[in-house]
């Protein structure tokens, strides 16, 4: 069980609760220069990263700021402020109260509800204070890259790096919220290329996590970068073909699921820019999918314990058993929408906007062999290129390479087709394995679409 801690009992850091201190007294300058409401942020970042090329450091970067974000309301006017940190707070709040009153008035905007305003929220354990130093980074990068290197066709590193870094929300409003709270994170990733010549193949590998102490070991994610390489050199045409099956590896599975949370957020919606825009309480998807936002994952690497409104709301449930139950909202596009926020508000250039946390598909009961052998003659994907899908009309179309699959097995690696479909028709012709990875903020399983079209010689 989460433990629950009031608000302002919450454990700070020093510097967070200085920074939180100076968010009420520019909530203050506000309101004393005439704003009838107000929320200041401030967004904490520090980074520091190392990149290696060829078992030598090539870049080396450090950075830390925080950065004041002011919002003030007249009426229904708004304006919002950013600053560093020496900014003067009285001239910062006079400056955006001057803004709003020649500002035109903006119906939807507002600060979320006061009874929605969190009291009380979880600990996530979301803050690890180890700090790797450049050398450290380093010999991280040198060990992925020289693992790769080892591997049995590997011919050249595309480059290494390492790095440490935190990000920390500090927000404060003139009806009564006062929070923050800190994220570590911690990545590795390497490069290389694999073959000779015109057969020349690329690819990757990477971990990124909350805590230092939980990211793969150096050796193992170099080592799974150069045999993922290895196994794309020497890549065949395959014909071009209607009604192909798709299978999208984890890695890509990912990336298509996001597109049903794009096509979910509010805001499109609002903007009727979203191919699901009339779909709320209908079927979306095969019936064996629920899509369930967590931000309150202990470690998860989207995890927060309330939202850039100061609203805290759990676990809900987006889709439940393929029929849409919520869309992402944060307070101004709920209003838009005739609804109330869910907690799903981000900060960004000054403004609210709706988001998705922890993303969690339901794993199917298929393991990612039988799936595969299930298929018979198809294509499994490992890599999509380029931006080809359309929210407003769900037409998907990208690049990919992968392998073919024949005879229930992967037979040899493909690159440069082209798949296409539209949405509405993959999500409803969705196959869902059981290989579900819960340490990204997307976790989706392998994922076999069937009645794809194909384009390749």
């Amino acid at each position: 069980m989460m433990v629950q801690r009031k608000a302002k009992k919450m454990h700070e850091s020093k510097q967070s609760a200085g920074l939180l201190d100076r968010a009420g007294k520019l909530i203050e300058h506000a309101r004393k220069a005439g704003a009838d409401k107000a929320d200041a942020v401030v967004v904490r970042r520090r980074s520091g990263s190392v990149s290696v090329r060829n078992g030598k450091v090539e870049n080396t970067e450090a950075s830390e700021s925080d950065d004041f974000s002011l919002r003030v309301f007249v009426g229904q006017r708004v304006a919002t402020v950013s600053a560093g940190q020496g900014v003067d707070e009285a001239s910062l709040a006079e400056r955006a109260v001057a803004m709003a009153r020649v500002s035109p008035e903006d119906e939807h905007a507002r600060l979320a509800d006061a009874d929605l305003l969190a009291e009380n929220w979880p600990e996530l354990d979301l803050f690890d204070p180890s700090e790797p130093g450049s050398v450290e980074l380093a010999d991280a990068a040198r060990a992925m890259e020289a693992a790769a290197l080892a591997v049995k066709g590997v011919q050249s590193s595309i480059g290494a790096g390492a790095s440490a870094g935190l990000y920390g929300l500090v927000l404060a409003t003139s009806h009564g919220f006062a929070g923050s709270f800190e994220r570590s994170g911690f990545s590795r990733s390497v490069s290389v290329i694999a073959g000779e010549g015109t057969r020349m193949e690329r690819d990757y590998d990477f971990d990124s996590r909350v805590f230092f102490g939980d990211l793969d070991d150096a050796q193992s994610i170099g080592r799974s970068a150069g045999e993922r390489a290895a196994r794309r050199v020497n890549p065949r045409k395959v014909p071009t073909g209607a009604n192909i099956t798709v299978v999208f590896d984890p890695r890509a599975a990912r990336g298509f699921i996001g597109h049903m949370v794009g096509a979910i957020n509010g805001a499109s919606v609002a903007r009727k820019s979203s191919f699901l825009k009339d779909r709320m309480g209908e079927q979306i998807s095969v019936a064996g999918l629920t899509l369930l936002d967590d931000p309150f994952i202990a470690r998860g690497s989207a995890s927060r314990p309330f939202d850039g409104e100061g609203v805290s709301t759990g676990p809900l449930t987006m889709v439940e058993n393929g029929v849409l139950r919520q869309w992402y909202l944060a307070s101004p596009v709920a209003h838009e929408l005739g609804l109330v926020t869910n907690g799903r508000a981000s900060r960004g250039g000054g403004g609210v906007s709706p988001s998705s946390t922890n993303v969690v598909v339901s794993p199917g009961e298929v393991s990612p062999q039988d799936l595969i052998r299930s298929v018979g003659t198809g294509f499994y994907v490992t890599e999509l290129i380029g931006q080809g899908v359309n929210q407003l009309t769900g037409e998907y179309s990208r690049g990919a390479s992968g392998f073919w699959i024949e005879n229930g097995e992967i037979a040899f690696p493909v690159s440069e087709v082209t798949i296409a479909s539209n949405m509405r028709d993959m999500f409803m012709r969705m196959t869902l394995a059981d290989d579900i990875d819960r340490k990204y903020s997307i976790a989706a399983p392998t994922i076999a679409v069937e009645g794809m079209t194909l384009a390749g010689d």
